[in-house]
């Protein structure tokens, strides 16, 4: 049976509307501790949420559900995902819930569930927790107290500097932290690192996570870094589960080049079991020849940071992530982390002496194009006749030099289209007819 609350990132939805109106979140508490209490005799779930202001009205229906059948919420106030998932695992706790939307606008949020392994609740577990919340949706919950306890992540904090083991004085980075989630804690790491630090989009008010800033819209980074002359900048996204970087020259630094990078280094130096990086379907060509060229095998997975998490382990792979920026490094994290992914980036840079400019020279971008299509109805794209048509053209012209990907979004009503090719021209061409048809066929 297809899941109906879950999607590939937790639940998501409008805040206050279902499936995060008060009694399912309510019974989304209940059943998420009833599964505690099987698998702890005095279980604790941890709580993390970033800066929406619908996170305490959600953080106090998820604690009443919690509590409603003896178990103890712990809430940690504003902190990041990776900082949830880090104290799920190293913590006291069954579980771990984070309230975000990611990059979503600030009307959504969401509610992303982490086992004490650190990782993403199994496909099974969320079709049980599932089953569980439709029986115990009922009437809204009784109001409970909540007293706001700060950003309680010092420990996560101790674990980001443990990694490491360089100093940044002197440096200049400018940070876009997305009026999100790491709008503190990132920057006062740098500072505590040594390095100069410019913050962009660090007054959160509530709505304006994600509004024209973060790792959506580098294009402020861009020019912050370049007028400041920075050593380079990083934008984060609302959870700060994601990074995208800009280099000294203005250079956009996607989540390719970060494999790209790291990957390479971590071959150079004997860190790269089976010289694989793992990486999705929607990673640039020329990550694949440009690894190619050192040895390294690009092993592709579908879209979500947590395919690419499954395959990594199955394969025991050390890294890998997706072009939009999430990027996992197992050894230290059982998530995409934004500001792990600077630190580790920044190793590199300081230890050859080189800034991202040089460090990504050699990745030869495919023209590529992207293209939304807002649906209203979804059906399987394999029966539109026109839709398939459309495809098999771009197919036809291209042959090996390019590649098409249509798929549906696993957190909002859309249909992708990606088209890459040896010409900027053609892909555009290519990506705009076959949206066209997805925009006809799904009204």
């Amino acid at each position: 049976m297809a899941k109906q609350l879950f999607g590939t990132d937790g639940i998501r939805g409008v805040a206050g509307e279902y499936p995060l109106d008060a009694p399912t979140v309510y019974a989304f508490g209940k059943a998420l501790g009833e599964w505690a209490r099987e698998h702890s005799p005095e279980p604790r779930v941890a709580i993390g949420m970033d800066t929406r202001e619908s996170g305490e009205q959600l953080s106090k229906w998820l604690m009443a559900g919690l509590k409603a059948v003896g178990v103890t919420p712990d809430h940690h106030g504003v902190v990041t995902t990776p900082c949830v998932a880090w104290m799920t695992k190293n913590g006291p706790f069954v579980a771990g819930v984070m309230i975000s939307a990611s990059h979503n606008p600030y009307q959504d949020n969401g509610l992303k569930v982490f086992a004490h392994t650190g990782y993403k609740l199994p496909d099974e577990v969320e079709h049980e927790l599932e089953g569980r919340i439709l029986e115990l949706a009922g009437p809204e919950p009784e109001p409970v107290g909540w007293r706001w306890f700060g950003m309680r992540d010092r420990p996560y904090r101790e674990h980001l500097d443990s990694v490491f083991s360089q100093a940044l004085s002197g440096r200049k980075i400018v940070m876009d932290c997305a009026n999100g989630a790491a709008f503190s804690s990132a920057p006062l790491l740098l500072r505590e690192l040594g390095a100069e630090v410019i913050v962009l989009a660090g007054e959160p008010d509530g709505k304006n996570i994600n509004a024209g800033c973060g790792a959506l819209h580098p294009e402020n980074l861009q020019q912050a870094v370049v007028e400041h002359g920075a050593w380079c900048g990083v934008a984060f996204d609302g959870d700060a589960d994601r990074a995208m970087f800009v280099s000294a020259k203005g250079k956009v630094i996607d989540g390719d080049h970060v494999l790209l990078i790291v990957g390479r280094d971590l071959h150079r130096r004997g860190h790269l079991p089976k010289s694989e990086v793992v990486a999705t379907v929607m990673s640039n060509l020329g990550l694949e020849v440009a690894l190619r060229r050192h040895g390294i095998t690009l092993v592709r997975t579908a879209v979500g940071d947590k395919y690419v998490l499954e395959e990594m382990i199955r394969r025991d792979a050390v890294i890998g992530g997706e072009q939009s920026g999430h990027v996992i490094f197992h050894e230290h994290a059982t998530t995409g982390d934004g500001v792990l992914t600077l630190l580790l980036l920044l190793d590199v840079m300081l230890r050859e002496g080189m800034g991202l400019d040089e460090l990504s020279e050699e990745f030869q971008v495919f023209p590529q194009r992207l293209v939304n299509v807002r649906f209203a109805v979804k059906r399987p794209l394999e029966g539109l006749e026109t839709v398939q048509s459309a495809i098999a053209a771009c197919e036809t012209e291209f042959g090996d030099a390019g590649r098409v990907l249509v798929r549906f979004s696993g957190t909002e009503p859309l249909a992708r289209v990606m088209v890459e090719g040896p010409t900027q021209e053609r892909v555009d061409h290519h990506a705009h007819a076959i949206a066209a048809q997805i925009a006809a066929a799904l009204v």
